[in-house]
């Protein structure tokens, strides 16, 4: 009975979820799928103007792709899920609705919402690209898993750390804009010269794109990445947010 009834409350927070957000807006839901499409198309023209050909390959729109999409999944998956107690604090009024299943909804939602973009995007440009591709299905859901996990670790704790603390949500939108320049979103990693491409090894979101497009690119090969290590690391502000939330979620849900 009781994991009945947290469905119907999933359930309920994902249809509020759609209701209030992409579907307030003429369009939204088609907004969400070009949004990403018309990213990639900016990086592509802006860097074709500059260059005759990309890092790896010669279609500019998939090399950007590979490497925007899986940070477009960590963000919206982080977005959303730190939100997710201040966004769904009506409903969790209810002894019915946890904070649990209001973390849980969005995850789904925003997991499914980027699936069905990653799917289309990549799915029509591998279609029409011109380079060699190699479809490996492991290292695809490899790299988009490690996204999706970073995302969702980065969603808990956040989702602590704004309702306790409503100044870090400033604070972490300043910090986070320099994450997609270190992020091996528009170049190769492996083209840095020593030390920085060391450094950047310490952000798991570049495991993530190299795995990727490894997972695209036969040619290519990815010299560190580590997602089995950057997964554990991961696991460790999941962890930590969880455990603050058991702890401290009445007391967020209930300040004035």
């Amino acid at each position: 009975m009781t994991h009945f009834t947290s469905i119907r409350a999933i359930l309920a927070l994902l249809l509020r979820e759609m209701a209030s957000s992409e579907g307030r807006l003429r369009g939204g839901y088609l907004w969400v799928i070009f949004e990403p499409i018309a990213a990639v198309l900016l990086l592509s023209l802006a860097f074709s103007a500059a260059f005759h050909r990309p890092p790896l390959g010669q279609d500019f729109a998939l090399f950007y792709a590979t490497g925007y999409l899986p940070f477009a999944l960590y963000s919206d998956v982080a977005q959303k899920i730190g939100v997710a107690l201040r966004f769904s604090r009506p409903l969790l009024a209810y002894p019915a609705v946890s904070w649990m299943d209001a973390l849980l909804a969005r995850l789904f939602l925003a997991s499914v919402t980027q699936t069905i973009i990653i799917t289309l995007v990549l799915g029509s440009l591998t279609l029409w690209s011109r380079d060699m591709i190699a479809i490996d299905p492991i290292r695809l859901a490899t790299g988009f898993g490690l996204a999706l996990l970073m995302g969702a670790s980065t969603g808990v704790l956040n989702a602590y750390l704004f309702g306790a603390f409503p100044i870090w949500e400033r604070l972490w939108s300043i910090a986070n804009r320099p994450l997609f320049l270190v992020s091996a979103v528009v170049f190769l990693p492996e083209t840095l010269p020593h030390p920085y491409d060391h450094w950047l090894g310490f952000n798991p979101l570049v495991h993530a794109v190299s795995e990727v497009r490894a997972g695209l690119y036969p040619a290519y090969e990815a010299t560190w990445p580590e997602p089995g290590s950057m997964a554990l690391a991961a696991l460790v502000p999941l962890a930590i947010g969880l455990a603050l939330l058991l702890r401290h979620a009445h007391e967020i849900l209930h300040e004035a």
